[in-house]
């Protein structure tokens, strides 16, 4: 009873208007108070929180993400990676995605990922005579693959929380990384066989292609620059975001120079305030996930699993619709902070790896990414296209089968995730 009161008021909070932030560390220290615990727990929490070396990651990666927005980056991606499959059926549509990934790769966002791709290629697509809510659908979809694609700030966070090896989160999610990119290009292409309303392209020469390609290779070499420094232990997660972060200015500024001062001090303030509201989030969900610790929530919630749920998979159903339920109204980090102190003690009790379940989260997070009325891809391509909410929500439900289907071949074969971190 206590649970669902909890909930209750939470929502209730967050349906006048409360912010995500606030609801969470107020609704906390109430139950600190009424439960007969010390207030000053809440404090403590937050500090304990905000002193962690591993959050620097996520003001750095989200400078690194918005320098290179600023700076056009993505245009050049997309260029290059057009310039090599844009003849292919649906070829512009693989080339969103592939550049999608590729940014990815080197941002960590998904909000950046669809902002910087899809300013690019959405007025392209519909040029060349693409379904708009096709390539909406496309764009909001493909910006989710900035938080599966390490590195990846929802799996920084996830980490922090649940004390588990960032960088074998970041390498569990390659797997699932390129089986979801690969159902996206495998549907791209049957969407454009069954589709005669678009223009092909034609297939682009190698001297198009070199000099395309050389003008994203410091992109790419920066994509790479991270990666291999991470899996090869030279950076920790926070080294490699402030090292990513110098060559993304390095790169904006004296290769392509293309990033002016205005466009710094715009990428510095989005960064700030974009930090500063994840911190808050991060802050109120621990003094939340504090207090329900206290009121034995969690293992509450375990017992109660175990006696009704018979086995993993009926385990999975049950929290993929919980999760998806909870999409409707709250953002990415939001759910992973208040549901994982939850749902993560029930899923070691079932046998699961607390990596592997990372992975699933992440997926499931992307799915809330892309479910109105508050996913927040969803509003990112309706500002850049400046076309209706109902347009773009109605384009994406192909791709979201394809992240749940995605979900149940991470459940088939665990070692999608698990094989790169622990195995290989």
């Amino acid at each position: 009873m206590s649970i669902l009161l909890i909930l209750a008021c939470l929502f209730g909070l967050l349906l006048i208007g409360v912010p995500v932030a606030f609801a969470l560390g107020g609704l906390g220290l109430g139950m600190l108070i009424l439960g007969g615990f010390s207030p000053l727990m809440a404090p403590q929490a937050i500090l304990s929180t905000l002193d962690g070396f591993i959050l620097l990651a996520v003001p750095l990666f989200l400078l690194m993400s918005n320098v290179l927005l600023k700076g056009g980056v993505g245009a050049d991606l997309f260029a290059a990676v057009q310039a090599w499959v844009g003849h292919w059926p649906g070829g512009l549509a693989v080339a969103t995605i592939l550049s999608c990934g590729l940014f990815a790769a080197i941002s960590g966002s998904s909000v950046a990922t669809a902002a910087t791709i899809g300013t690019v290629a959405i007025p392209e697509m519909i040029s060349r005579g693409y379904n708009k809510r096709f390539v909406y659908g496309l764009l909001a979809a493909g910006g989710t693959l900035g938080i599966l694609i390490p590195p990846s700030i929802p799996m920084i966070v996830y980490g922090f929380v649940t004390e588990q090896s960032v960088i074998a989160l970041f390498l569990a999610g390659i797997g699932p990384g390129i089986v979801l990119v690969t159902l996206f290009v495998i549907f791209a292409m049957v969407h454009a066989r069954w589709s005669d309303a678009y223009e092909p392209m034609e297939k682009a020469d190698w001297t198009e292609r070199m000099t395309a390609s050389k003008r994203a290779l410091p992109s790419l070499a920066l994509a790479l620059l991270v990666i291999l420094g991470l899996y090869s232990g030279a950076f920790t997660p926070t080294e490699a975001a402030a090292i990513g972060f110098a060559a993304a200015l390095l790169i904006t500024i004296f290769w392509l120079r293309t990033l002016t001062w205005a466009a710094f001090v715009d990428a510095v303030k989005e960064s700030a305030v974009t930090t500063i509201a994840i911190l808050l989030i991060v802050a109120g969900a621990k003094v939340f996930g504090k207090a329900i610790a206290l009121y034995r929530i969690p293992q509450d919630i375990s017992a109660f699993i175990a006696q009704t749920i018979d086995g993993p998979l009926m385990f999975i159903l049950v929290v993929s619709v919980v999760l998806i339920l909870m999409g409707l109204v709250f953002e990415a980090l939001s759910m992973i902070l208040i549901m994982t102190p939850v749902l993560l003690p029930a899923a070691l009790g079932l046998g699961f790896d607390p990596i592997w379940f990372g992975i699933y989260m992440v997926i499931m997070v992307e799915v809330a990414l892309i479910t109105p009325p508050v996913g927040l891809n969803l509003y990112v391509i309706q500002s850049v296209a400046r076309t209706s909410l109902a347009n773009v929500a109605r384009g994406v439900w192909p791709f979201l089968v394809l992240m749940l289907v995605t979900v149940v071949i991470l459940y088939v074969v665990p070692d999608l995730a698990l094989y790169i971190p622990f195995k290989w």
